[in-house]
């Protein structure tokens, strides 16, 4: 029998996979019919041919029925607002997870990571790809109060599937090189929740509290003791956000 349930659609970040949402998973069934998604070359699934933020946001349309509820966090975050904006009957509601619209900063963007420390990441990944990825999982939780316990979820996550392939993990970098929606966002007009970690390094809170200002439709949560997975420190909370967001 089909869920009368609505459906609430989850989208990992880079170098990750849809086990990072277990915990969020469970809290949230009760409510929703959830389906936690792999990006392309992420947790088993074969790469597309061109990884681009289009390419990767229209693969995402084609795995979602219509009027869906879609979290996407960190880069997961930037692929649903691009799948939001071209694909409007897909997505009825967004939640932004630790997201933003630039990743890396620029002259008229503070809000983010220097230039020169993802091409580090880039120039490491090729190098040594496992350890450049629990690099990035001590990045997610610096400043947590349990970051042992937090950097451990995030590691089971990241082993539980298949590790992403090299093509993905350097087309999810070159995505957040180059990626800026932040012209297009008063286009995008699906209530928004943009939840965020007062103690993110990756994506700042600052970058979070913009994108809420600078959507049409968005309410802004932030989460004083969170970093850059609130699903994984605070997932209680996190799922309590949703709940109320998706039932307003």
């Amino acid at each position: 029998m089909r869920s009368t349930k609505p459906v609430l659609a989850l989208l990992h970040g880079w170098g990750m996979n849809a086990r990072v949402f277990d915990a969020l998973v469970d809290l949230l069934a009760i409510d929703f019919e959830v389906r936690a998604l792999n990006l392309p070359g992420h947790g088993g699934r074969a790469a597309l041919a061109v990884n681009t933020l289009q390419s990767w946001a229209d693969d995402l349309a084609q795995q979602l029925p219509d009027n869906v509820l879609l979290l996407g966090w960190s880069l997961g975050g930037q692929v649903a607002m691009r799948a939001a904006l071209d694909h409007p009957r897909k997505i009825a509601r967004l939640v932004l997870l630790s997201s933003t619209p630039r990743f890396v900063a620029a002259e008229d963007w503070a809000r983010g990571m220097a230039a020169d420390d993802l091409q580090d990441f880039g120039t490491a990944l090729l190098a040594d790809p496992q350890a450049t990825l629990l690099r990035f999982l001590s990045l997610q939780t610096r400043g947590v109060s349990d970051q042992k316990t937090l950097l451990q979820q995030l590691r089971q996550s990241l082993q539980a599937l298949p590790q992403a392939s090299s093509d993905a993990l350097l087309g999810g970098l070159s995505i957040l090189r180059e990626t800026d929606l932040r012209e297009q966002l008063p286009q995008l007009a699906q209530p928004t929740l943009v939840l965020h970690g007062a103690l993110d390094t990756l994506t700042p809170a600052a970058a979070g509290a913009w994108l809420a200002d600078a959507l049409p439709a968005a309410r802004h949560v932030q989460l004083a003791r969170a970093a850059h997975a609130p699903h994984l420190s605070h997932p209680t909370e996190v799922a309590a956000a949703i709940v109320r967001f998706a039932h307003d």
